[in-house]
């Protein structure tokens, strides 16, 4: 079992995530515990709690958030789940707080959510600093035990690809904003990535973009961030959603803190990703092989080229340890250019169709200029772009170099 805690302000957006996820059935409530009336409206729940928190105003972070994910070879009806809850609340010394108790279906593994409150009935604060590490980790441990469950080091180490199951999102089909976020929150707590192009690059394979808007906007100037809904052609579709008003809140001040956390972390998969890519890239005579085998392995190439056909940039989504690279932070031997030069025969044969299929999740941004202030006319790329790698080998660069020294002397 893994249970995550996580605290905020907010009591009415945990609560609304959570009944919004029973709205579109992916979700019930099977728990309502500390509660005299149990048929109560959104409403009613929100304000139960909150007559709890103004019992002491002087905490502000004041809601609590839980999740306890199992792993899909225990054996945990609802039953189970509520015996499991109640004991898990009583380990961390909230067993006489009041909490409502979701079960979702919007995952692989069985899961639950528990909505909560650190304001007492008297009024004081339950201490949260450290409870993660020192009382839900010693909980845990006994809750396996008892219900003889699979413990959290064994299930960390089953990787699970995470197309499996979240759901793309299809404009019309369900209500935009949650759908958005519902993506949004799981890649961003999932994913390793270290810029916004990375980002998009993993919310591209469930329709979703992030979009700061045209450089001279005032949205881009100020550090605004909305997500989209994409078509099948990468086209942003319906109305987007401020990034400030979803209840992970993504915005771009809180991303750019997750790229420089995520530099580091995402070290310890470089080299397994790297291990695989070369013995893929070994054993595969074109393009189209390597692309296919690389997906077989759990790994999404997203390969970039322009309108003349010439591969240009090339990153790689790792959907079984959750992070992305770039080629070229892989190596020269990964990156745009040398394949390339590996596969060149298998560019000018292939059919720009073909071509079109393997960036078909990416989006078209006629004119779009780059980070370094290049302009790059109707390439298909992924919203922000991405930041083109020089499709001039290293060696021929070096060559030019030297014949404009000698003209100038």
């Amino acid at each position: 079992m893994v249970a995550k805690i996580s605290t905020g302000k907010t009591i009415g957006g945990v609560i609304r995530y959570n009944e919004q996820k029973v709205k579109s059935g992916q979700a019930k409530l099977v728990q309502m515990g500390g509660f005299a009336v149990k048929n109560l409206t959104v409403r009613d729940k929100i304000q139960s709690f909150e007559k709890v928190q103004n019992l002491n105003t002087r905490t502000k972070t004041n809601a609590v958030h839980i999740s306890l994910n199992f792993s899909p070879e225990d054996k945990v009806d609802g039953y189970i789940l509520q015996k499991i809850a109640g004991d898990y609340l009583k380990g961390i010394g909230f067993e006489n707080q009041p909490y409502l108790l979701y079960q979702h279906f919007d995952a692989a593994h069985p899961h639950v959510h528990i909505v909560t409150t650190n304001i007492s009935s008297s009024g004081k604060r339950i201490e949260t600093h450290n409870l993660g590490k020192v009382l839900s980790e010693q909980t845990r441990k006994q809750i396996e035990q008892r219900y003889d469950l699979v413990k959290a080091e064994e299930q960390r180490k089953q990787k699970v690809n995470l197309l499996q199951p979240l759901e793309k999102a299809v404009y019309g089909k369900r209500e935009t904003k949650a759908s958005i976020s519902n993506i949004v929150q799981e890649v961003t707590r999932s994913y390793q990535f270290t810029s916004l192009p990375e980002l998009n690059a993993v919310l591209g394979q469930f329709n979703v973009g992030a979009y700061r808007g045209e450089k001279e906007s005032d949205m881009f100037k100020n550090k605004g961030l909305v997500y989209s809904v994409l078509d099948t052609s990468g086209n942003r579709v319906g109305v987007p959603v401020k990034a400030s008003s979803m209840y992970c809140r993504p915005t771009l001040a809180r991303l750019e803190k997750l790229f420089l956390r995520n530099k580091e972390a995402r070290k310890q998969h470089r080299e397994t990703l790297l291990g695989v890519i070369h013995g893929v890239l070994q054993n595969s005579s074109s393009l189209e092989e390597f692309t296919s085998k690389l997906r077989i392995e759990g790994i999404k190439p997203l390969v970039r080229f322009s309108e003349e056909g010439r591969l240009y940039g090339v990153t790689y989504i790792d959907n079984v340890n959750r992070c992305v690279f770039n080629g070229s932070a892989l190596g020269k031997e990964l990156a745009a250019n040398a394949l390339s030069v590996r596969f060149s025969k298998e560019y000018i044969l292939s059919d720009p169709s073909e071509r079109e299929q393997e960036v078909k999740q990416e989006i078209k941004i006629t004119g779009q200029e780059t980070e370094q202030g290049t302009r790059i006319p109707s390439l298909e790329i992924s919203l922000t772009s991405y930041q083109p790698e020089d499709p001039t080998p290293y060696e021929l660069r070096q060559k030019k170099k030297k014949k404009r020294r000698k003209r100038i002397q």
